[in-house]
């Protein structure tokens, strides 16, 4: 942990209805002095929303060869690579080359996004899948968080529903694929 962090922890209820997965998660997350409280729930969006076995935060911002989120199997073999932000192409498909899949969690527009990796290399770009939420929906949202807090997912029918510490928001998950 940096200098100047901030440990927020997060009491975690997810019901994500459109996978099937149900469960109460205790996070404890470090956010940097130069990472915005947007970027800090962005983060734990992208972790709760790809949840299954193995999944984990890397070192945040001071990660350079690891994404944001990250999954491993048994083996320890990097599965998938969970970026969050506006990564660079370059960064994107040097994560697609080591992870079997790719996903991007941004708080721009992903076509946007999207179209600033035009002409450059994305290994398996077809397969990278590219989620944002409505224009706002995180700034609005972060301004909720504290030190401790009570949040509630819930996503059915690629609808995000939050509660976060008695605010409620909501936004779709707006997925497009790279090219």
């Amino acid at each position: 942990m940096g200098i100047g962090a901030v440990v927020h922890t997060f009491t975690v209820n997810l019901a994500d209805l459109d996978r099937g997965i149900y469960e109460e998660l205790s996070l404890r997350v470090a956010r940097q002095a130069s990472e915005t409280p947007s970027n800090l729930l962005l983060r734990i969006l992208a972790y709760c929303l790809e949840y299954e076995e193995g999944i984990a935060f890397s070192e945040g911002i001071d990660a350079k060869s690891e994404p944001a989120v990250l999954v491993r199997d048994l083996t320890m073999r990097l599965t998938d690579w969970i970026e969050v932000g506006a990564p660079d192409a370059a960064r994107v498909h040097f994560g697609s080359k080591l992870a079997d899949r790719t996903v991007v969690y941004t708080h721009r527009d992903p076509e946007s996004l999207i179209a600033t990796w035009g002409g450059k290399s994305l290994h398996k770009a077809a397969d990278i899948r590219v989620i944002g939420f409505d224009s706002h929906f995180l700034d609005l949202a972060a301004e909720s968080i504290e030190r401790r807090n009570n949040l509630t997912i819930t996503l059915t029918e690629r609808q995000l529903y939050l509660e976060l510490n008695g605010a409620d928001f909501s936004s779709p998950l707006q997925e497009m694929r790279a090219r």
